[in-house]
């Protein structure tokens, strides 16, 4: 870390990078931001936001769960609960086929959050859990820095190695499972993936607005590229300048920074968006 306070130190010498916080905020947006940039793209083709979403607000149920078993840092639970959540979608969408999906997960997200709202509710004792609702960037530590750190290059191996089966799959399950291609298993590992991903930022971006920050660029990105290439660099371009343009705006505005950042990304998909009809 010394190493990446001296460089913005040199290379950034504003008054905001004064703070250790806020150099901290920096490198977890850096590593946040690729992340939620490269899961995005295919929550987006595969139509999961909805699924996402639910993992998101699911997480209160995590919260919950790991309260209730002593611990005082519940993010290993949460991402535990998130993983087995998302086999178990996936299992009840494979029983239940196609078309009842988006009601079965409607009912998994609905039973979820009043679970994990009337837990931590018990005896009057929600308010400490707030910051998880609203996220809270600016108290991200080293040791969580360095978790993130690990969970994107996870992220980045495990793209490199199943990218083209996720594609096929997303495309055309049918041509993948004449490949060889085992359909089932390939999209219970990227429910895992995205349940993962998305719990592990959910207390620094907030459970409220975490499906924002994973959608939006995304989907921005579609709007303007015509290719898989394109479509990745974009939105992790996208990704980064919200993530960081967000924060700097945050400290000079004294708002929420997972609201800011998610306000940036939302300008950019307005703009995808008249773009993508300017050129129609």
């Amino acid at each position: 870390m010394e190493i990446w306070y001296a460089l913005v130190d040199r290379f950034l010498p504003f008054a905001w990078s004064h703070y250790t916080f806020m150099k901290n905020a920096l490198l977890a947006v850096l590593l946040v931001g690729p992340m939620f940039a490269i899961m995005g793209t295919m929550v987006v083709n595969n139509r999961m936001a909805f699924f996402s979403d639910t993992i998101g607000h699911s997480a209160l149920t995590g919260i919950a769960v790991g309260v209730l078993l002593g611990f005082q840092d519940p993010l290993l639970i949460m991402v535990i609960f998130s993983a087995f959540l998302a086999v178990a979608i996936s299992l009840l969408k494979m029983l239940t086929g196609a078309s009842s999906t988006d009601t079965i997960i409607g009912a998994v997200s609905a039973v979820m959050v009043a679970l994990g709202i009337v837990i931590l509710s018990r005896g009057g004792s929600f308010n400490k859990f707030l910051r998880f609702l609203v996220g809270d960037l600016l108290s991200i530590t080293t040791k969580e820095i360095l978790f993130l750190a690990f969970t994107l290059a996870g992220v980045i191996v495990l793209w490199t190695v199943m990218f083209n089966k996720f594609l096929l799959v997303s495309v055309n399950p049918s041509l993948a499972l004449s490949r060889g291609i085992p359909v089932r298993l390939v999209e219970t590992l990227f429910c895992i993936t995205t349940a993962v991903v998305v719990t592990v930022a959910i207390q620094w971006v907030g459970i409220l607005i975490i499906n924002s920050f994973l959608i939006l660029p995304a989907a921005a990105a579609r709007n303007m590229s015509r290719n898989m290439q394109q479509y990745h660099l974009i939105s992790v371009l996208i990704t980064l300048f919200s993530g960081v343009a967000g924060l700097l705006a945050s400290y000079y505005w004294s708002t929420a920074a997972g609201a800011t950042i998610v306000l940036f990304a939302a300008v950019f998909y307005l703009c995808s968006l008249l773009i993508k009809l300017k050129l129609a």
